[in-house]
């Protein structure tokens, strides 16, 4: 079993930054990339951006240029680099690790990006 946790959501103003963290714990055997997604109110859950063990990114058009995801892998976290954000970039926040077997979420954390 995996567990992912994220971290690092808050209130932000437009065009600030904020650092999402994804530490993950247990059996990362079998685990090929991680990616984010997130889910605004009354909306479906939509593809941020995902990164390949050997480090292919790929990103959303809707944040491509202002977000960077990347991996630490001798910490078993990943990372979303958030810049210029702006108000529909407001969200819950998840983490996803996708595997050969099962693919594993987290609880999400908020980002609110707001005046």
């Amino acid at each position: 079993q995996l567990q992912l946790v994220e971290s690092g959501g808050g209130l932000v103003q437009p065009g600030g930054s904020l650092r999402l963290s994804c530490a993950a714990s247990g059996s990362i055997f079998g685990i090929y990339a991680m990616g984010w997604y997130r889910q605004a109110p009354g909306k479906q859950r939509e593809w941020v951006a995902h990164i390949h063990n050997v480090g292919t990114t790929n990103y959303a058009d809707s944040v491509k240029g202002r977000f960077t995801i990347s991996r630490d892998n001798a910490k078993n976290t990943a990372y979303l680099q958030m810049n210029s954000l702006k108000p529909e970039d407001t969200a819950v926040y998840y983490c996803k690790a996708m595997g050969t077997r099962q693919d594993y979420w987290g609880q999400g954390t908020q980002v609110t990006v707001s005046s």
